[in-house]
Parts: structure tokens; sequence; C-alpha cells
């Protein structure tokens, strides 16, 4: 990832307290090319990703045909995981999307729009969000509204 991505999703993934945290597992995409196999690339994208959740992990997939969540719902959702004490793993497909198994395992599909997002945008996106609803549930002034 370009250096923008990484200084755009520390800012947010450091001010995360420990209980919190941010660890972000990368998954290599699958190489494209003009006559890719992109059943296949996916298929062996979504092996990846699913090889790398722990069994006890509350998976959330973000999706396009997921779910919008305001602030306040993102915080009660971040409220109610906490308070499970499972960690959450949050799963990003490559530029084709998902494959069916890993929305299939997730718990909950979370679009972050309707609007298509690059990846690099979305990790940075999530971790803002993350904090934000973390702020929200701590009386931190950071989110105001």
């Amino acid at each position: 990832m370009p250096d923008w991505v990484k200084a755009g999703y520390l800012e947010y993934a450091v001010r995360l307290p420990r209980e919190c945290a941010l660890h972000l597992i990368e998954i290599p995409a699958g190489k494209r090319g003009p006559n890719a196999d992109l059943p296949r690339i996916i298929r062996t994208e979504g092996e990846r990703l699913l090889a790398a959740v722990p069994s006890s992990s509350c998976v959330i997939a973000l999706d396009e045909r997921g779910r919008e969540w305001s602030t306040a719902e993102l915080a009660q959702r971040l409220a109610d995981w906490l308070q499970e004490g499972r960690d959450l793993s949050l799963l990003v497909g490559g530029p084709d999307g998902l494959d069916a198994p890993c929305r299939d395992r997730a718990e909950h599909l979370w679009s972050l729009s309707r609007l298509t997002l690059p990846h690099p945008l979305v990790r940075i996106v999530v971790a803002e969000q993350l904090y934000r609803a973390w702020s929200l549930l701590h009386h931190h002034p950071y989110h105001r509204a």
C-alpha cells in the first residue's frame, strides 16, 4: 500500500485502546490478467481469508449487499462486541469481491456506502469509523454529532 494509506490507517489504529486494538492481516490478491480465471482467483482469495480467521471470531464481511450502519448503530454494535469479549474479523474481498463462503461465514454484512470504494480507502474508513464509534461510547470529543 502507498505511504498515505499506511499513515491514514495508523492515524486511527494507534488511537484505539488495547481492548479495541486493530491488527491488520493482509492477504495478497491473486494475479489478474487478460485471461485470468476470476472464479478460481476469488475462491482462492476467499479460502486464504477464511484460513486467517480464528474459529471463535465474530466475522463481519464488508460487502455491497450489506447493511449501512449509522455511527450510533456501529457504536452500539461495537459496545455489544466488546461486551461479548470476542475478537472481530473484518473481511474485505479482492477487487472482484468476496467469495460466497466468506459472506456465508459472516455474522454481519456491512456496507460502508452504496458507492464503490477503492481498497486503500476502505482500510482508512474502517479504522476511522471504528475509532469514531469507540470515541462515541467513551464520550470522547472526537465525535461531535
